[in-house]
């Protein structure tokens, strides 16, 4: 619809200024058809890039409303100042062009999205199109958002049940019957791919505050929508962020903090930066791959499966830097500071971070990000779910071949240290941002350039 609607603009803009715009289309060599088409696909890139479609579901009309505003206005700016360079036009007549354009696209987009979100209301009101949802939580609490959901249709949410927590069936005088308990925590999952389930409302009772991390670190699932009750907001400070929708005051753990321009940005840059270094640092691989093997037999480069983002496994690259067959007696074991299954020359390889060279490739591939937490074996992944809260929230974002935790904590084998680095890896995640990124890598070529990497 916001394709059309904007072609639509492009057709009221062209009939009130053609001369002016035949005169642009002329020097650059399109027609009225393919510059409207050119012109809709390049606000849709803007929509898109502005975060106009991160979030589609039952959107509140006002917030629209200012999100169009927000959008526009950025589109309209950015063809004002490419008008300006291409100086086919005085900037009186440009001005003139990207006001009146900004007014046919962004009354007609908002015009769209709000007949949009109210055929959307109209069907919410009775039933239809809601997102299945369970509430974690049986006392009244629980009971008490049920409710809620219930008389507000519009919130969009369709409760399937209620998911125990304690392991107790709720009193009779809360009024939750048995038959409305689908399961318990611990079967979350199998819960979830049974009944297509899209959102999970986390309704503890007061007095059960103490779990509240433990339960959202057994819920935090990537392709599920996970709110809170506001009365715990305080709990979750730096993990999530206040949605007021519809009238109802919800906490919302957010799963994407990064924009989507931003995100953008890092993956090209991700890009340009492997290509480059992969080229720089090719004349020195021929002989690093020579020092490892004449220092140790078998193979240069050590391939092992690690966990990526969302879960996915992946094959990771790395310079050889232990000696063949190190865990084949002690079976998956941590790395630590003076690990005596490192080499001679990969002791060098990993306090000058070279071994992680070949790692450039897995970021081109996707696998990798530049900067993110380290990726870790699906081994060690399993046991630290179920060790450390939240744990899984690490796989949010792309691995790194660099990170918060490497350049803030050191090396360690323990349990202890891999929960230290957790808590810097959390923040990252929650933290991440361009200047976030540009900060780490800083830290990590200073870290090279001292000799400081184990």
């Amino acid at each position: 619809m916001d394709f059309l609607i904007l072609l639509a603009s492009w057709f009221v803009f062209h009939s009130y200024f053609f001369e002016e715009l035949d005169m642009i289309l002329k020097n650059t060599g399109l027609n009225f058809v393919n510059a409207g088409v050119l012109m809709s696909v390049y606000w849709m890139a803007i929509f898109v890039l502005t975060g106009f479609y991160k979030k589609l579901y039952l959107v509140s009309r006002l917030d629209e409303f200012i999100q169009a505003i927000k959008a526009t206005i950025t589109g309209a700016l950015v063809l004002f100042f490419i008008g300006i360079i291409g100086d086919a036009l005085s900037i009186e007549q440009q001005r003139n062009l990207a006001v009146f354009y900004w007014v046919s696209v962004f009354s007609m987009v908002a015009f769209n999205r709000f007949m949009i979100r109210t055929v959307q209301r109209f069907y919410a009101r009775r039933g239809k199109g809601l997102h299945k949802t369970l509430i974690i939580g049986t006392g009244e609490s629980a009971k008490t958002a049920h409710d809620d959901l219930l008389r507000n249709k519009t919130l969009g949410m369709q409760v399937l049940g209620f998911v125990q927590v304690n392991g107790q069936f709720p009193a009779e005088h809360i009024g939750i019957k048995k038959e409305e308990v689908i399961g318990h925590l611990d079967g979350i999952r199998a819960i979830i791919d049974e009944h297509n389930v899209q959102d999970i409302l986390v309704a503890l009772e007061p007095d059960r505050k103490k779990d509240l991390v433990d339960v959202i670190s057994k819920v935090d699932f990537p392709d599920i929508t996970l709110k809170l009750l506001p009365d715990f907001y305080q709990m979750v400070s730096g993990l999530s962020k206040t949605n007021q929708i519809f009238g109802m005051p919800l906490v919302e753990i957010s799963p994407e903090p990064m924009p989507l321009w931003e995100k953008t940005a890092k993956r090209v840059f991700d890009i340009l930066v492997s290509i480059l270094a992969l080229i720089f640092i090719s004349l020195f691989v021929p002989f690093i791959i020579l020092a490892i093997r004449i220092t140790s037999p078998g193979p240069a480069i050590f391939k092992q499966t690690r966990v990526g983002k969302n879960g996915k496994p992946f094959t990771i690259l790395k310079f050889r830097t232990m000696y063949i067959g190190a865990e084949e007696k002690t079976g998956p074991t941590l790395a630590k500071e003076n690990d005596p299954r490192i080499t001679k020359i990969g002791y060098w390889l990993r306090k000058l971070r070279i071994d992680e060279i070949p790692q450039f490739i897995n970021v081109l591939k996707g696998d990798m990000s530049l900067v993110g937490p380290r990726p870790e074996r699906p081994h060690f992944v399993e046991q630290f779910s179920v060790q450390i809260p939240l744990y899984t929230r690490r796989l949010r974002v792309r691995p790194g071949i660099t990170g918060w935790a490497q350049v803030k904590w050191k090396y360690g084998g323990s349990l202890d240290t891999v929960r230290e680095k957790t808590k810097y890896d959390l923040f990252y995640i929650e933290n991440i941002s361009l200047k976030m990124d540009a900060k780490i890598l800083i830290n990590t070529i200073l870290t090279i350039l001292k000799g400081k990497g184990q």
